[in-house]
């Protein structure tokens, strides 16, 4: 259990440490990846009026085994509908200290190859 904490911990430094030089604009919003053992989950943010514009996850999509990479993958294409359906076709990629690699990556790759830019 303490590693779990500890592997936690270095991810939120992880991720303040490139949230530092990243932001989203109204025009390049920012897209943040959480990533559980149960799910992903995923969001459009303005950091600007500090608004959620877009979101979607393994829970809203009622996916069975939201913890695989095909998940992900379904993930990454309902939220590049979500944006372009708002006319945004450019945003900041937020790995949120992930390692781009698996579940992350995949939803990366499904969001582009959906039309989304980053």
């Amino acid at each position: 259990m303490i590693k779990k904490e500890a592997n936690n911990v270095a991810r939120k430094r992880r991720h303040a440490r490139v949230r530092k030089n990243l932001s989203g604009t109204k025009v390049i919003p920012r897209l943040n990846v959480f990533r559980s053992n149960n799910g992903i989950y995923v969001q459009v943010i303005d950091d600007e009026t500090n608004k959620t514009l877009a979101s979607s996850s393994t829970i809203e999509l009622k996916i069975k085994n939201g913890s695989n990479i095909e998940a992900a993958q379904k993930v990454g294409e309902d939220i590049a509908k979500k944006c372009l359906a708002l006319k945004i076709k450019k945003v900041v990629f937020d790995r949120g200290g992930y390692l781009y690699h698996g579940r992350v990556e995949a939803l990366a790759n499904a969001a582009r190859e959906a039309g989304l830019e980053f």
